[in-house]
């Protein structure tokens, strides 16, 4: 019977610790990683590598789904697979809300590839992607103006194409959400009793021609018309008045603004369309 001594018990268990101490640094290591898989190089057909991709875009599967896809641009650049595979990163990246990677994604493709027919559609990706990152008023617009940059650039250079069309679409909707921003600071200076900062915000939305169209207009102008009376700025007032009463002789902007300058004494030709009642007034007349 082999008799094991104590020292080479000791260095059997110095050697087991070693491994283990090992296998823990590495998985601490991997840890400390973003969970991506990562693929072994091997040299595949392109074909084969691109397919992987895409089933595993089809499952939902993003993250598996990019690292075949970069694999593609890996081993095969500048080629037609290598093209497409950085549109599919595009997209994966953009389904699972990592707006940043997508927009890295659509620049390089366009930097590679700006006469190809796909770069109208990395060039609406990337207003997308600044787009669905728009928050509401009460925060930084920083996104909003870039989603406003990038999707007037899309309109501009493919012009007749469907992307375009959704990007006009969207114009007006971040047009109406940076109006917005500039209302909720006006009636934020109005609050402090400071009414030329918030006139300057008011007349913002009035003065641009792409606020103009927003559904802020109305309530700016009714705000000019408060501060004005306030002021006692009666002619700039009723100017402002006869300018919302002919364009929303309808609002109940205008309704509250033709109460406030009668009221005043001040006096305009457009009559406010019908009254404001609410639904018992409405089945109960009277």
């Amino acid at each position: 019977m082999l008799l094991r001594t104590p020292h080479t018990a000791f260095k059997r268990r110095a050697g087991a610790l070693a491994v283990a101490l090992a296998a823990v640094t590495a998985l601490s290591a991997c840890a400390g990683r973003e969970n991506r898989p990562r693929l072994v190089y091997e040299e595949r057909p392109v074909d084969a590598l691109y397919n992987a991709g895409f089933q595993r875009l089809e499952r939902e599967r993003w993250l598996d789904a990019v690292a075949y896809f970069q694999e593609v641009e890996r081993q095969h650049p500048y080629s037609e697979w290598s093209r497409r595979a950085i549109l599919m990163q595009m997209y994966a990246f953009y389904r699972q809300g990592r707006y940043q990677d997508a927009i890295a994604a659509a620049d390089r493709f366009i930097q590679l590839y700006p006469g190809s027919p796909s770069a109208s559609y990395a060039f609406y990706m990337k207003g997308v992607c600044y787009f669905e990152q728009i928050v509401d008023v009460g925060r930084d617009q920083a996104a909003t103006g870039q989603a406003l940059i990038a999707l007037r650039d899309v309109d501009r250079r493919y012009p007749d194409t469907p992307y375009a069309a959704d990007a006009r679409i969207k114009i007006d909707m971040v047009n109406d959400q940076l109006a917005g921003k500039e209302m909720a600071i006006g009636r934020w200076y109005q609050r402090q009793q400071q009414p030329l900062a918030a006139i300057n915000r008011y007349r913002t939305v009035i003065d641009n021609e792409e606020f103009q169209r927003t559904s802020h207009t109305p309530e700016a102008l009714y705000r000019l018309v408060e501060l004005y009376l306030t002021l006692g700025l009666d002619e700039e007032a009723t100017r402002n008045g006869a300018v919302l009463g002919h364009n929303y002789p309808g609002s109940r902007w205008y309704q509250d603004a033709y109460v406030l300058l009668t009221n005043d004494g001040q006096r305009l030709d457009v009559e406010p369309e019908g009254e404001r009642e609410g639904w018992l007034g409405r089945l109960i007349p009277g």
